[in-house]
């Protein structure tokens, strides 16, 4: 699915909501797609691309204790960077992204495999993994690029 940034980027505009993001497997393909739209600098405050285990943690403050319990390409550093994005940033929603572009992966981990979070600054965080399929690197990359702006765009409707 494929939403308009544009129209994303009016809806916050227009509940005054400011984003972060907080990036892995996308490298700040988010943050780009919501850039790319005129205005968008009244909405969009930051994003964090923390590729490595020790950027997640130096920058978005995930727990090394989460990391070597469950792995970055889970749910629970999914929300740890979500939270932290959103602490770290003072916005009202963040969103975050971890996941296995490809190629590779594992038995436990497959390629394609990309975990959510999504932080608002007044209710739960809320998490959940998507099963891409190996798509290749590119596709996968878009599909999570995609998701994600989707999930901001629930976030405000």
């Amino acid at each position: 699915m494929s939403i308009d940034a544009a129209k994303l980027i009016e809806r916050a505009k227009a509940a005054g909501v400011t984003i972060a993001t907080a990036e892995s497997c996308t490298g700040g393909m988010i943050a780009a797609a919501l850039t790319d739209i005129p205005g968008s600098s009244a909405v969009v405050d930051r994003g964090f691309v923390t590729y490595s285990n020790a950027a997640k943690m130096q920058m978005l403050g995930v727990r090394l204790e989460t990391l070597e319990t469950v792995g970055a390409v889970s749910e629970e550093v999914a929300s740890e960077m979500a939270e932290g994005a959103l602490r770290n940033s003072g916005t009202a929603l963040a969103v975050s992204v971890t996941g296995i572009a490809g190629p590779g992966g594992s038995e436990f981990k497959p390629e394609g495999r990309v975990c959510f979070g999504l932080a608002c600054a007044d209710r739960k965080t809320v998490t959940e993994t998507v099963e891409f399929g190996a798509l290749g690197r590119a596709k996968v990359r878009e599909a999570a690029r995609n998701h994600a702006l989707s999930l901001l765009m629930q976030a405000l409707s």
